[in-house]
């Protein structure tokens, strides 16, 4: 359930609209729900903006669709990250709405009553490969309510092809890089900009790279200030980190 969801409930209740056992039946999951293999918390969506997010990596597409429904039932949008194509499938003989995100790996159904995007949050990568990673970012900053603006191949092995983006810079409230190999595209872009820039490291490359290690470690010294760093690969924490900045704080009900 959203915020704008109880906000409805709450003002029918108060009109005399809904009595205060129908109110007290539509809220009877809150705070959480449990599946058995599953305990849903149904009340992030008002805590924080958007609802649990799945991780599919470790479940059956059986219990993703579940899941995936359940929390549609609540309104808002529904994000199911590191999902698959036969997942999806699954998923949509219960809820029809539900897209896939194939460069994504996500799995999405999308709030039709959602506001207006924002504008300004800017994602970056140093190579075309980095792309998944990029788009996971994407799409999540997408459901908080950000429109979002992708660059890819502008890593520091051709410098001109970042500088040649200065416009896309300048929109940009909170810019995410998306780097492997050396992982020096954030502390280059963070010297030209002045919003916060959200590394994120990842498993690209080979050799002494050692799956991302080597990316997330200059990430982490960064001698540029203004950088913060999430964990290899994690598209999907970059990409919420960016909305929660570019929206600011939830106002006040």
């Amino acid at each position: 359930m959203n915020r704008a969801r109880l906000q409805s409930i709450l003002e029918e209740v108060r009109t005399g609209r809904l009595d205060v056992a129908d109110a007290v039946r539509r809220l009877r999951d809150l705070p959480y729900e449990d599946l058995g293999f599953a305990r849903l918390d149904h009340h992030r969506g008002i805590r924080q903006g958007l609802p649990e997010v799945v991780l599919c990596t470790g479940k059956s597409a059986d219990q993703v669709a579940v899941i995936v429904a359940r929390l549609a039932q609540g309104g808002g949008p529904v994000l199911a990250t590191r999902a698959t194509e036969a997942m999806h499938a699954v998923v949509r003989e219960v809820v029809p709405a539900a897209e896939w995100v194939e460069d994504a790996r996500a799995i999405v159904v999308r709030d039709p009553e959602a506001p207006q995007p924002i504008p300004g949050v800017l994602v970056l990568t140093a190579g075309t490969a980095d792309l998944p990673v990029a788009r996971e970012a994407a799409v999540t900053a997408e459901l908080l309510g950000s429109s979002v603006e992708v660059v890819a191949d502008v890593g520091v092995a051709g410098l001109h092809r970042l500088l040649d983006q200065r416009g896309a810079l300048s929109r940009a409230h909170v810019v995410v890089a998306v780097a492997g190999l050396d992982g020096v595209l954030p502390t280059v872009v963070s010297g030209i900009v002045d919003v916060p820039v959200i590394a994120v490291p990842t498993s690209v490359g080979y050799g002494v790279g050692v799956g991302g290690v080597a990316a997330l470690l200059t990430m982490l010294t960064s001698c540029a200030p203004g950088v913060a760093v999430v964990n290899i690969d994690n598209g999907f924490g970059a990409g919420y980190l960016a909305g929660m900045i570019n929206r600011g704080p939830s106002p006040s009900p």
